[in-house]
């Protein structure tokens, strides 16, 4: 498996987030041409309490958020807009990707989105992050951006922007 689910919070269940998480980050790697299997990620499934105490602890931002992410290496190019290089080196591990509940399904249901399609769109989201992608700069973001509807629209979810 590419994906190694950890659940905290009990309402992740319902929308199969270990399922979810493994066909969207199998998704992300397979449209950039990355070999799944040689590959790693850890999801944690939480709240709005932890994921808030996680973007204090490295963000230094005391609130909640839909998604965070860790890559294993910094991937992201110097040149504004570039595709980030693909990982290198004999380490598997791509990274950690928290989820909460509480924002996501605040936020799919403000959207009028399924859940579902909403926690694999933050999915792909916190994959493309491990591999170096962005949305700080206007060119990062627009590729970031272009690269999830294209991912997205192979899943059958629709374009979120």
């Amino acid at each position: 498996m590419l994906t190694d689910t950890l659940i905290e919070d009990d309402r992740w269940q319902a929308p199969e987030l270990a399922v979810l998480a493994e066909r969207a980050a199998l998704a992300t790697l397979t449209h950039l041409g990355l070999d799944a299997a040689a590959y790693e990620i850890a999801i944690l499934a939480c709240d709005d309490a932890r994921i808030a105490a996680l973007n204090t602890e490295f963000r230094d931002k005391p609130t909640p958020t839909n998604v965070l992410s860790w890559p294993s290496e910094d991937r992201a190019p110097d040149t504004p807009g570039a595709r980030p290089a693909p990982p290198s080196g004999p380490d598997p591990e791509l990274g950690d990707i928290a989820i909460a509940y509480d924002t996501c399904a605040r936020e799919a249901e403000a959207a009028g989105k399924s859940l579902a399609d909403h926690t694999t769109h933050l999915i792909v989201h916190g994959v493309l992050h491990l591999l170096g992608y962005d949305h700080i700069r206007d060119q990062d973001a627009t590729l970031m951006e272009t690269t999830e509807v294209e991912i997205l629209g192979k899943l059958g979810i629709a374009n979120p922007y």
